[in-house]
């Protein structure tokens, strides 16, 4: 009787065990770990060799580097959408048909659609503790300053710690403007014509030739004259503006202080870790580093071989490294599921007015940030889950940032929405050795909202074709960026059309020097045919939604404006240094 007693004991014990094992495998913690511009060739497990990334390679040597892991977009607001939601950001309405493909105001209109569904929103459905610390870039109000309809809250996120928009040259005095030369330009034109059009409307009042009432002269220069005085008072106070720091729905600081700023964005992961410990939870740190204005705290400014550049990659890497650390400190490491990215390549047109590279580097690839070029969209794709996940291993597989909706929803026992489409593919078998080939036969590359090149890999080859239908031009002309714009654009006199396409083997030209041609590839219109028909099929699951990157949806609303006092207290308060923050207060 005994005997069986025991037996019995050590039967349920092990249904206990493997009971246990089968709920941390389906019910991991997630840490999400987002770099901003961030290039391929910064890190050490992706090549270089100057920059000292110890604990993103980490990462690497413990479990899985992914060698083609593609960005939805080549720029922050798309890219994130379509991270968050594993859909090209084109569903969603994420991507403009005007020149300006992010949000650049706090106080816009647009934002991520309520009806869109979030990783966030189906773990926190699934008892997930769910957190967003660092840059969120996805909108923030709609109609009034406090209905928060595009905030982080209205996402799927419990707690949120960060930037409502993202990180500026704007933001940090002394570094320049990402805006004034734009506006420059853009107003230049402008200001001559309507200047002209007044005094030839002055000349032809006086000498007779017109009769124009003063009064609509009057209101006319008014006009002018106010619009004048609130894009110079906009402008003016830019950084109060558009730069601060939140908690949940509290400003606590604004404007942003860049003092120990990594240290406390880190520390609040850390935290938001520690609070968590005996229950699932999904953490998105998403870094500001190294999207300028670049930055690095007392303990790694001038420390790195890169200058400024190279101190941020280094500063963010030891935060990497605390994260890891306090995982382990509370033995949860086999029991999370670790993700490091960017979500776009390096801004390569990034140059101080001191002349210094703040741009980093795409290595062998082409091109950069803003582009659908290799340097544009190939960024880094680190997944660790020790015992789960496969250590040491490279993959060569076309992967997507809009692989980890899927693939952490499944973790999560949280079913996939089945009402819309989505475009990512759970990588959880291709991480652990079950397959070897990736489920993207085909991915599509967005320029803002213009179909901009095509990626397929078949089935039964090796090759991976690219297809360009346009390229940006570089300006100066044999440089590998625009330079004079600060990004490349994707439309009109900004591109060059490509009739036949342009088509390169990714897996024999990683770096798209050479186009092929029908003389050099027998099966050149085999390959257009197959993806003129990928992209009709493509076309036909879309459907018309409103446009979130309008100009109206972009433009500065007063009424939407968030201030810790008064837009005539010039919106300034530090609430981290001590004190209670204040609710928001509308402009």
């Amino acid at each position: 009787r005994k005997k069986m007693e025991l037996l019995l004991l050590l039967i349920i014990c092990q249904c206990t065990i493997n009971s246990v094992k089968t709920h941390s495998v389906s019910k991991p913690n997630i840490v999400l770990l987002m770099a901003d511009d961030l290039g391929i060739g910064d890190l050490g497990c992706y090549g270089n060799r100057t920059l000292r990334t110890p604990n993103i390679d980490r990462l690497a040597d413990e479990g899985v580097t992914l060698t083609q892991h593609i960005a939805a977009s080549p720029l922050c607001t798309p890219s994130r959408a379509a991270f968050l939601t594993g859909r090209y950001p084109i569903r969603s309405g994420m991507a403009a048909f005007s020149r300006v493909g992010v949000f650049l105001f706090s106080a816009s209109s647009g934002g991520l659609p309520s009806e869109e569904i979030t990783f966030s929103k189906l773990l926190r459905q699934e008892g997930y503790a769910t957190a967003l610390i660092g840059k969120w870039h996805l909108g923030m109000n709609c109609e009034s300053s406090n209905d928060f309809c595009h905030h982080p809250h209205s996402h799927g996120f419990d707690y949120f710690y960060g930037l409502p928009v993202t990180n500026f040259r704007d933001c940090k005095p002394g570094q320049g403007s990402v805006f004034l030369k734009g506006v420059q330009k853009a107003l230049v034109i402008p200001i001559q014509i309507t200047g002209i059009a007044l005094v030839s409307l002055a000349i032809a009042q006086y000498s007779g030739l017109l009769k124009v009432p003063f009064q609509a002269l009057g209101y006319c220069l008014l006009t002018i004259t106010v619009s004048l005085v609130v894009l110079i008072f906009f402008f003016y106070h830019f950084r109060h503006l558009n730069c601060f720091l939140m908690r949940d729905h509290e400003i606590i600081q604004q404007p942003l202080s860049y003092e120990n700023l990594t240290q406390r964005l880190t520390n609040e992961a850390m935290q938001f870790i520690g609070r968590n410990t005996d229950a699932p939870f999904l953490l998105v740190l998403s870094y500001l580093h190294v999207h300028t204005a670049l930055y690095a705290s007392e303990n790694f400014k001038g420390k790195s071989k890169h200058g400024l550049y190279g101190d941020a990659v280094e500063e963010m890497d030891w935060s990497v490294g605390q994260v890891l650390d306090v995982l382990e400190k509370h033995n949860l490491g086999d029991k999370t599921l670790v993700y490091f990215t960017s979500d776009q390549g390096a801004h390569v047109e990034e140059i101080s007015s001191a002349g210094e590279v703040h741009g980093g580097y795409n290595g062998i690839y082409k091109g950069g940030k803003s582009t659908n070029w290799e340097g544009g969209i190939r960024v880094p794709g680190l997944l660790r889950w020790p015992g789960v996940v496969q250590a040491g291993v490279y993959i060569d597989e076309p992967t997507s940032n809009m692989d980890i909706f899927p693939t952490i929803v499944k973790l999560a026992d949280a079913q996939l929405p089945s009402d819309r489409i989505i475009d990512g593919h759970d990588l959880l078998p291709l991480l652990q050795g079950k397959v070897t080939r990736s489920k993207h036969e085909f991915l599509f590359h967005y320029c803002n909202a213009y179909l901009n090149a095509v990626r397929w890999h078949p089935g039964n080859s090796e090759s991976v074709w690219k297809v360009f239908f346009f390229t940006p031009n570089f300006s100066p002309e044999g440089s590998n960026g625009c330079y004079d714009s600060h990004v490349c654009f994707c439309h009109g006199g900004f591109i060059t059309q490509h009739d036949p396409p342009l088509l390169f083997d990714l897996s024999r030209d990683p770096e798209e020097k050479a186009p092929l041609t029908p003389e050099t590839e027998s099966r050149f219109h085999e390959i257009l045919r197959v993806v003129h028909q990928a992209v009709d099929n493509h076309t036909r699951s879309l459907h018309a939604v409103p446009n979130q990157l309008s100009w109206d949806n972009l433009l500065w609303k007063p009424w939407l404006q968030l201030c810790c006092s008064s837009l005539f207290q010039s919106c300034y308060c530090d609430y981290e240094s001590g004190g209670s923050p204040l609710e928001v207060h509308s402009g």
